[in-house]
């Protein structure tokens, strides 16, 4: 099957990092989906592939207009960011198939004389240390097991020190617990070993790993290849406990992050939102002409104008800064409490500001294609419409025009304008047709451009000369728009386009130009040419619901002119009159409640228009 894309997604589909990360499928503006990825770009673009769906994914697919990627530093972060957004946004269509799970954690009972280790969901505010959380409670198992045997910390529920000494339990007799509630071990030999653990569960895993890479390759020596196997799972299996993510720190913390990446012409400032240590949010604001300033200068400019009108977080992290004391200083006094500013080297702040800056450099990226693309269309595709049209300069305004009736009756005309290859909405014009009866296209196109031109040198209120005009038609059309140019002695280069294969009619020229339909100056007109006529036909539709509801109002028994004129007064439009309440009718001078009740029946019937 065939998926037609909007120029949005072709160019963010062809700007798709193979990087991990999460997607925000959007659709006008609202956030429908969520979702995960090892690899963005093959993920996202699977969705728009020719490939078949499940119902739900094509109903989802269907909708989508837009997406937006956060990247991030490791597939866990990923994990864990889909989970935090999919909570914050609760987008439609992951609410039956997401659960709100809470995973897992490391956690050390700091709070106690001997702390534990165990698992646990939640991150409470009870003195305990907590570490992840991770993916997998089977794999925390495994590596618990291989923390308890290198670091035979307790595991039981038993308040210490106790009162008098208790006999160990089976885990001292399988080296998994030092029991200090037996007395076999100091409180300060204890709290060493604890030390130890908090190192290697926040990423100084090297030494144990070297430890039990040696003993696999003895069991193997040994030919013990079951030991050997096990250990190379418990190797595994730390590997991937350990990997570092940035989604949810432990700490419950309030954070901004700041990175700007910078491409020489501009610059794109990349903040995101760690709050109760979560990332919910990320955002990119583009710098325009920032490219190749000082890097430290730009970020502590945009940190006083981004926290103009808004508080700072608790610590606000940035790349670089030109005076750290002064602009710390500066957000304190913007939240009237404590912020701590800083500027990191190394370790895991140092590893936000990397992902902040991996997504600023993306967000660069495609506004750079973006602005690439908008070029190629507006600006690029004027300069290539003047080549295929013969023109001395690019035209700067265009000026597009469609007739509308239906069979003859209620004809209008619309005028829309494009300026530098853009719409310019507030220059748009409709014409009602005067001179004109029955269903005469022709004569109607000769009129419009005669009124049209003439204001060109109206003294009262003279309009801009076009540079060159469009007309919705073939070239019996254009003849009559020339007609109506050369009796006023101008020179406004016209053409016609037709829609039935695109061609466009030029004067003085029998055969049409055929532009390739990948043309950006085809795409150009038939953008002037559609939107003249959605003008056209939108202003036609309303006429003719005026029109029918007025015709309606004069048919009901009862309401004359005098009264017609008094409900008017009143309700100022049609559309007030059919609104109006019946008592609201009746209250109009001039009216009664019989008559009041017939018109509110008349107007309120099955099959009356809508105004």
């Amino acid at each position: 099957m065939s998926i037609s894309l909007n120029d949005t997604l072709k160019q963010k589909i062809a700007l798709l990092p193979d990087s991990p990360g999460c997607y925000l499928m959007k659709g006008k503006g609202e956030i429908l989906y969520v979702g995960k990825a090892v690899n963005l770009n093959s993920r996202v673009r699977s969705y728009f592939s020719s490939q078949p769906h499940s119902a739900k994914v094509q109903a989802l697919v269907d909708r989508v207009d837009d997406f937006d990627i956060i990247l991030a530093a490791t597939n866990l972060e990923a994990l864990v960011l889909e989970s935090n957004l999919i909570k914050r946004h609760r987008p439609y269509y992951n609410i039956k198939l997401m659960d709100d799970k809470h995973y897992p954690y490391i956690r050390l009972s700091l709070n106690e004389p001997f702390p534990r280790l165990t698992v646990a969901r939640r991150v409470e505010n009870d003195g305990a240390r907590y570490f992840g959380p991770y993916y997998g409670t089977s794999a925390i198992r495994q590596v618990t097991g291989i923390l308890r045997r290198s670091f035979p910390l307790r595991t039981c529920t038993l308040k210490l020190p106790a009162s008098s000494v208790i006999r160990p339990c089976i885990s001292y007799e399988m080296g998994q617990c030092l029991a200090p509630c037996a007395g076999h071990v100091t409180q300060e030999e204890y709290m060493n070993l604890v030390n130890e653990v908090i190192a290697f569960l926040k990423g100084r895993y090297k030494p144990v790993v070297d430890r039990l890479q040696i003993e696999m390759a003895q069991a193997a020596k040994e030919m013990q290849f079951e030991r050997a196997a096990e250990l190379r799972d418990s190797i595994r299996d730390i590997m991937g406990l350990m990997e570092q993510q940035n989604a949810l720190q432990t700490a419950q913390v309030d954070q901004d992050v700041i990175a700007l990446a910078q491409d020489g012409l501009d610059a794109m400032a990349q903040v995101l939102f760690i709050r109760g240590g979560k990332m919910l949010e990320a955002q990119s604001f583009s710098l325009p002409r920032e490219g190749s300033e000082p890097r430290d200068e730009v970020i502590e400019s945009f940190l006083t104008q981004f926290y103009e009108e808004r508080l700072p977080a608790r610590e606000v992290i940035v790349q670089s800064i030109q005076d750290p004391a002064t602009a710390e200083a500066w957000l304190r006094d913007k939240k009237g409490g404590a912020v701590t500013l800083t500027v990191p080297l190394r370790g895991d702040k140092l590893k936000l500001v990397d992902n902040a800056l991996k997504n600023a450099e993306d967000a660069l990226q495609k506004r750079n294609a973006r602005q690439q693309v908008r070029e190629e269309r507006t600006i690029g595709a004027s300069r290539e419409l003047a080549e295929v049209l013969g023109l001395d300069s690019v035209p700067r305004r265009i000026e597009g025009f469609d007739i509308s009736n239906t069979q003859g009756s209620q004809s209008v005309a619309s005028m829309v304008v494009f300026i530098n290859g853009e719409p310019a909405r507030k220059e748009y014009r409709h014409f009602n047709i005067k001179t004109v009866e029955g269903p005469n296209d022709f004569a109607s196109m000769n009129e419009v451009l005669l009124r049209r031109l003439k204001r060109i040198s109206d003294k009262d209120n003279p309009w801009p000369e076009p540079d060159l005009i469009l007309v919705d038609g073939g070239p019996q059309q254009l003849a009559f728009a020339l007609m109506a140019r050369d009796s006023l002695g101008l020179h406004v280069p016209m053409f016609a386009l037709a829609e039935r294969l695109e061609e466009i009619y030029l004067p003085d020229q029998d055969e049409p130009v055929l532009l390739d339909r990948h043309s950006p100056a085809l795409h150009l007109v038939q953008r002037v040419r559609d939107e003249a006529h959605r003008f056209g036909i939108t202003h036609h539709r309303k006429l003719r619901g005026k029109a029918s509801l007025r015709s309606r109002l004069e048919e009901v028994p009862g309401i004359g002119p005098a009264r017609r004129r008094a409900l008017l007064s009143a309700f100022r439009s049609i559309k007030g009159i059919r609104e109006a309440q019946l008592d609201e009718l009746a209250a109009v001078p001039g009216m009664t409640l019989p008559a009041a009740r017939a018109l509110y029946e008349a107007l309120h019937t099955n099959d009356a228009p809508d105004a």
